[in-house]
């Protein structure tokens, strides 16, 4: 072997030589020489042993290593002394929960790799939004969490953190002066718990809690309607006509997730083959995920909302209201929907978006008179999220600025940026004594205070949390503090005197209250993740309120924002980023928006003959300014959007989060106001172009079909008389010719059927599969390029309605009027897994080829990149590796270094340079469910195999199984007259079949 060692070179020597490493200078990070590694006496002096393990592929050997790059490795896989927990290569499984959901952590080897649905939780969301699953990857971020406590700027130990403190809160209470606790909305027993002992400690202490999207005004409409100041829940499953004016409640409203999930049963495959189906009308400014899901959708501006439901309210009630919607469009949806409304008494629900007590109490009217509550919408059983109060919080600043506050902490809160004044609360800070943040980093308000105490990552942590009435959920650690870290309730036990762990105080919580009369154990619910206590009675409520008075006030504060030649702006959040708090979440900056597929940006949406008129065209700015702030924005020609508003998403503009968020977009939350103790998302503003040119990264820059069968639709109408209503075959029917001989597959056969009726377009399952299988983020540059490496993507197309008729062509698209008015269909398009794939043939060196099973493989080893299978593919869902985008500085979104890749699921290989990859079914759970089977000793069954895709979608869109089982949910899916196949003339005989879309629209 030795003697012929210098006829044989590895890649790793390879990569060394001059003209190689000549030809990736500026393409690749700095290579390990392997010289400097091994010797022919063993390993180097030269390399510290970190790099050796790193070049021989183990990584980063344990999270203690990822913590200081100069420490020993103290565990590495094989384990000499293995815990007794870990079986290497074996996943375990922690049910947690993460902003009220309950879900199931994945570890391997200790380490957190994936979040996913808790699909045991009874009466809880079955489903993840895109933010629940890209959480795991904050817990790796290490180039920008504290290590440390700090005090003024300085790492300190805890020990001299806590003195600190407690002096100061000591010298706060002596003084006659307040103690203040500012947080988002808590709701966890054992967060309040900890407060209330901190308060008895520090008598005065007061806690104010401040959202960034604030609810407040539904609050204080039902305070003034039934005397009962909270959230409603909805159940949108008991709702067979759904209005909704301005509230996005199947993306970013209240419970977007636990609404899709109730919303999809009345519209999905198996409610159609009942023949059942709900209507949903949707009044709103810009195109919303939730509008483009409506059956019908009108737009309107901001200033229409309460006319809006003026005229529904006097329709409903026969009242007479002044103040009523002249829009022709709008005032004929209004009446047929009243009808609609008054037949399904008890079956409908109303809601309204606005943060406006005025239009929340004319919803209110509403519901009361069309039966909704104690059915549709429960008062009793309400939610516990959004309890924010922005007039407590204007009063702390006052107290601040009088001097009266003597100590403030910070718990998951950043007022500073996310507030719409934060220089008034820079202002009221430095008025402040002593002041203190919970933050994991030195962000926009934390940078401001005089000390940080860094919390641990709720994948670290102790704690629970009970998001609505009965509902409860275990957060317990899937993994030591990284670093130096510790959660808030000990820091505030801490400092009440208390030195209890936060194990026993959680569990005595728990046992002692939450528990109490239930036959759970303790251990029981570190197994489950939840309690539920069980529904109170819900009830009907009779209206306490002033319809009229209402009625009046709201259409006051519309005529504020019509001036002249400005716009109506509508904020708006995120279906990701939500308000700024993941902004430094590559996996959720590269997810493309549902509506607009834009990424790594925000930008002013514009209806595109604003924009025509205004003269902004492709990669043109904006100026957008109300009163003295003003902001430079790129312009988005969006259809959807009403002529003369404008839209501006929220949480953007970040410049103390990390590398990946800093400087992404622009802050809009000043563009916010307060009115009435509410912060209103509504302005008015001046829009002018700007000369600076700038290219939104968008993944999707076709909105239409272009006469193509791609999408197919129908009305509910006609499926009730034709099941299979434009669901048939191409209709160009020709006799096919196969150059192939049919594949025999007598084990299993591995397909998918998506139901387009229930796809809303959230993305939660793009982001899944990213972190399943191991896909690299690109950054901004890349995706403009068209180089995003999603392996499943989610078409949207576009059909403009004017004149009572559809436009799906874009020589007629040019010559509408208006844009205001579309249809959207929503498609996951991803590996079609071809019987005849085209792909497999144009292959030289058979990199990709078919299985026995149905699937199509790629084999990595063997691709060297022609992208010949790229260019036959006629979905275009193949991805090229055109730069090694795991280890290569320049895309680094804290994505590609060492600390960042314990992410990585261990069962999935990463990608190279020069390598096609593509949606592989998530053959590696495949093979983990045979082979759980096979260990049990008995065949695989419903159930047992789930994709990443699937596993996270709360509308339940994708159906995926074994074609060979007649049984099957799937076989039975794909036995629906609604099924087609896209492209299905060309003959490739795709195993992902769709399901027509059916709309309820007043027309039909």
């Amino acid at each position: 072997m030795d003697s012929n060692k210098k006829y044989w070179k590895g890649l790793e020597e390879l990569n060394q030589t001059p003209a190689f490493v000549q030809s990736s200078k500026g393409e690749f990070s700095e290579p390990i020489p392997v010289e400097d590694v091994l010797s022919e006496e063993g390993l180097s002096t030269k390399t510290p042993r970190r790099d050796f393990l790193k070049v021989l592929g183990f990584g980063v050997g344990a999270v203690s290593l990822a913590a200081c790059q100069t420490a020993p490795v103290h565990k590495a896989v094989p384990y000499l002394i293995k815990p007794e927990e870990v079986t290497p290569g074996i996943p375990n499984y922690y049910a947690s929960s993460f902003n009220g959901q309950s879900v199931l952590v994945r570890t391997r080897e200790g380490r957190p790799i994936l979040v996913e649905a808790n699909p045991n939780s009874v009466g809880l969301v079955q489903g993840t939004e895109s933010a629940t699953v890209a959480s795991v990857l904050d817990l790796y971020d290490m180039t920008n969490k504290l290590q440390n406590p700090q005090v003024d700027g300085k790492d300190v130990e805890w020990a001299k953190l806590d003195a600190t403190v407690s002096a100061a809160l000591n010298k706060a209470v002596q003084a006659g002066k307040r103690v203040a606790i500012v947080s988002r909305t808590l709701n966890s027993p054992t967060a309040l718990a900890t407060i209330t002992e901190f308060t008895a400690k520090y008598p005065g202490t007061v806690h104010v809690q401040l959202d960034a999207i604030s609810y407040s005004g539904i609050r204080a409409a039902n305070q003034a309607s039934f005397g009962t100041a909270v959230i409603p829940s909805y159940d949108f499953e008991k709702a067979l006509v759904v209005l909704s004016v301005g509230a996005d409640f199947l993306g970013t409203w209240l419970d977007g997730e636990e609404h899709t999930q109730d919303y999809i049963k009345n519209r999905n495959y198996k409610s159609l083959e009942a023949g059942k189906m709900s209507r949903h009308i949707q009044f709103e400014t810009g195109l919303s995920m939730t509008g483009t899901n409506a059956d019908v959708r009108i737009a309107i501006k901001p200033s229409e909302e309460a006319a809006v439901l003026i005229s529904l309210y006097n329709e409903v009630t026969g009242s007479s209201l002044a103040g009523g919607i002249q829009q022709a469009n709008a005032a004929k949806a209004i009446k047929l929907a009243a009808q609609e409304l008054l037949k399904n008494k008890g079956q409908a629900v109303v809601v309204a978006g606005a943060n406006d007590v005025n239009i929340q109490t004319l919803t209110n009217a509403i519901n009361v008179a069309i039966g909704a509550y104690g059915t549709t919408i429960d008062l009793a059983n309400y939610s516990k999220k959004y309890q924010g109060s922005e007039t407590e919080f204007a009063e702390l600043l006052g107290m601040a600025n009088a001097g009266q506050v003597g100590a403030a902490i910070f718990w998951n809160s950043n007022p500073v940026y996310d507030y719409y004044n934060g220089e008034a609360v820079k202002q009221a800070l430095a008025k402040i004594d002593f002041t203190i943040s919970f933050s994991d980093r030195a962000d926009e308000t934390s940078s401001e205070l005089n000390a940080i105490a860094p919390a641990s990552n709720y994948l670290e942590s102790w704690g629970d949390e009970s998001s609505k009435v009965g509902y409860y959920t275990i957060v317990q650690p899937t993994i030591n503090p990284v670093f130096n870290t510790r959660q808030p309730e000990v820091s505030l036990l801490t400092w009440s005197g208390n030195n209890t762990d936060i194990y026993t105080y959680v569990r005595n919580i728990w046992e002692t209250q939450i528990l109490a009369g239930s036959t759970k154990s303790w251990t029981d619910v570190l197994q489950t993740g939840f309690e539920y206590k069980g529904n109170a009675a819900a009830a009907s409520y009779s209206f306490a309120g002033n319809a009229g008075a209402a009625a009046a006030a709201a259409t006051n504060a519309a005529q504020s924002i019509k001036a002249g030649d400005d716009f109506e702006l509508a904020l708006y959040e995120s279906a990701a980023i939500r308000d700024g708090r993941y902004a430094n979440n590559a996996f959720l900056q590269e997810l493309p928006d549902p509506v607009s597929k834009v990424t790594w940006d925000n930008y002013v949406a514009l209806n595109p003959k604003d924009a025509e008129r205004l003269g902004f065209g492709e990669k043109s700015t904006a100026t957008v300014k109300a009163g003295d702030f003003e902001v430079e924005l790129p312009v988005l020609a969006q259809p959807g959007q009403a002529l003369g508003t404008a839209s501006i998403a929220v949480g953007y503009g970040r410049t103390k989060v990390g590398k990946a968020g800093n400087n992404v977009g622009v802050n809009a939350f000043p563009f916010a106001q307060v009115k009435d103790g509410s912060l209103q998302y509504v302005n008015k503003v001046s829009i002018t172009k700007a000369s600076r040119i700038y290219e939104l990264a968008q993944t999707q820059t076709h909105h239409t079909i272009e006469g193509r069968n791609i999408v197919r639709e129908t009305t509910f109408a006609k499926f009730l008389k034709n099941p299979g209503s434009e669901a048939g075959k191409f209709s160009d029917d020709h006799k096919s010719y196969d150059l192939w001989n049919k594949f025999e597959q007598p084990g299993h056969r591995w397909v998918m059927a998506i139901d387009l009726n229930a796809c809303t377009g959230c993305g939660a399952c793009i982001v899944a599969c990213n972190i399943e299988n191991n896909i690299p983020v690109v950054g901004r540059d890349e995706v403009r390029r068209r180089r995003e490496m999603h392996w499943m993507r989610i078409d949207r197309y576009y059909t403009i309605e004017e004149d009572g008729q559809d436009y799906t062509k874009e020589d007629d698209i040019a010559n509408l009027s208006s844009f205001e008015n579309v249809k959207v269909v929503h498609q996951p398009m991803m590996c079609q897994h071809c019987e005849h794939a085209p792909c497999e043939t144009v292959c030289p060196v058979l990199a990709t080829v078919h299985s026995s099973e149905g699937l199509n493989h790629m084999a990595y080893n063997r691709c060297f990149g022609t992208r010949y299978c790229a260019n036959n593919c006629p979905y275009k869902v193949r991805r090229f590796n055109w730069f090694n985008y795991w280890n290569d500085s320049r895309f680094d979104n804290y994505l590609n270094n060492e600390f960042t890749q314990l992410v990585l699921n261990p069962d999935v290989t990463t990608r190279s340079r020069g390598v096609m990859e593509k949606c592989s079914m998530c053959i590696q759970r495949i093979q983990a469910g045979k082979l759980h089977a096979k260990m049990e000793g008995r065949a695989l069954k419903e159930g047992d195999i789930k994709m990443a895709c699937e596993g996270v979608c709360s509308a339940n869109a994708m159906i995926f199984g074994d074609a060979n089982d007649p049984n099957s949910e799937v076989s039975k899916a794909l036995r629906s007259e609604r099924i087609y196949y896209v492209l299905e003339e060309i003959n490739v005989q795709p195993n992902i079949g769709y399901m027509t879309k059916v709309r309820n629209s007043f027309e039909a």
